[in-house]
């Protein structure tokens, strides 16, 4: 084996250790990201549902407001 075969065996062996330190912490950072999207769909997801039932029960008593104002309600 020479010596520059040697020194070029190195460089290969560190740049394949820089592109695998490189390749895991993207799959880290892709991993957090995804873990945080999900937790964020979730939020929505939740605040979305209550808004829903805020807007039914409001709808629900406005239909009972006019019913009770024409005398068709449980409050006759």
């Amino acid at each position: 084996m020479y010596i520059g075969q040697g020194k070029t065996e190195e460089w290969i062996d560190s740049a394949k250790s820089t592109a695998n330190a490189a390749h895991d912490k993207a799959c880290d950072a892709a991993g957090k990201t995804q873990a945080e999207t999900q937790r964020s769909k979730e939020e929505n997801v939740g605040f979305l549902q209550q808004t829903g039932e805020q807007m039914a029960h409001m709808a629900q008593g406005a239909i009972d407001g006019v019913k009770n104002t024409l005398g068709m309600g449980d409050k006759k």
